[in-house]
């Protein structure tokens, strides 16, 4: 059977594209210009446990929306009402402002002698997971907990987050609690399609050694880390170093008018290389933990974060 002149060249530069189409696919990967990380601000920014005018969340988030935010993170102890309806005027609010719910910020413990306090944790957990899930919220920082030996945080803070185990345990009996807590939350991640994220946050995931010891031990893409670059003391380069290639969320502090607890100097531009060098592309959550009044620390620190971020 004959083949027209128009029939063979249309045959022609079919083949030829589809022939080009991968290569052409693997440059523009190849040749994509690196993005700088997205900025959000956790709701905590705001709040810090004690500003009474800013408890509001859905202030919090008209406020990063007007201040040039790309997201918010939320802080579960700081919401007054979690019934489905204040979950979904959250969502609501954001999307109409044109920014993301981007983390859930959350407290738990599974460092505790009693088998029915861990089994109530990972209850407490499961709950958390499908409350982010019904905000659409992706990621969920979790924590190991504490041993609870220190008078109160103020006291942790003062030793640096060490303290001594409960009388007659040891911290690799709490490590077995951890990782069992957590590998039982599992299904309810899954299933909600919410990651969580163990932060170094004092207790077991103090050091970076505690920490990749309980996310490389349950080894599930459903636990990662949520780095916080305040929460190591010393070598605080090196050390999110060892846990930045299990991040899904960063967790960027700034100390304004001299921290609540504590005030470091961090480096940021010297961060944002680091995490670009481990491929880290997810959100940047600001956790302003100064003294400093919000409403001048908080654009001073979004402005610090865009420019070390941007020129990475």
């Amino acid at each position: 059977m004959s083949i027209s002149r128009r029939n063979f060249l249309a045959a022609g530069v079919v083949g030829t594209v589809g022939a080009i189409a991968p290569l052409r696919a693997r440059t523009t990967a190849k040749e994509s210009k690196w993005k700088p990380n997205r900025i959000g601000i956790s709701t905590y920014s705001f709040w810090q446990f004690k500003n009474k005018d800013w408890r509001d969340i859905e202030k919090n988030i008209d406020q990063a929306a007007e201040w040039g935010f790309d997201a918010v993170e939320i802080l579960h102890r700081q919401m007054e009402n979690e019934d489905n309806a204040t979950l979904q005027k959250y969502k609501k609010r954001a999307h109409a402002l044109g920014i993301s719910l981007n983390g859930f910020s959350t407290h738990q413990s599974f460092m505790y002698p009693s088998a029915e306090e861990r089994k109530k944790n990972v209850e407490i957990v499961c709950k958390q997971i499908e409350l982010a899930y019904a905000m659409g919220i992706p990621t969920m920082r979790v924590n190991t907990g504490t041993w609870r030996t220190s008078k109160n945080f103020d006291e942790l803070m003062k030793n640096r987050g060490i303290e001594p185990p409960i009388q007659g345990y040891k911290d690799q009996d709490a490590f077995d609690w951890v990782i069992d807590g957590y590998t039982a939350c599992l299904k309810t991640a899954e299933k909600c399609g919410v990651t969580l994220g163990l932060e170094n946050h004092w207790g077991l995931g103090r050091t970076p050694e505690g920490l990749m010891k309980i996310v490389d031990k349950i080894n599930s893409p459903w636990l990662r880390v949520t780095c916080d670059t305040g929460n190591f003391f010393e070598e605080p380069y090196d050390k999110l170093e060892m846990i930045a290639d299990k991040a899904c969320l960063v967790q960027a502090k700034t100390y304004y008018g001299g921290g609540l607890w504590y005030t470091l100097d961090l480096d940021y531009g010297k961060i944002a290389k680091l995490l670009k060098k481990h491929n880290y592309t997810g959100y940047i959550s600001l956790e302003f933990e100064g003294n400093e009044d919000v409403r001048t620390a908080i654009p001073k620190s979004l402005e610090l974060l865009r420019k070390s971020f941007a020129a990475a």
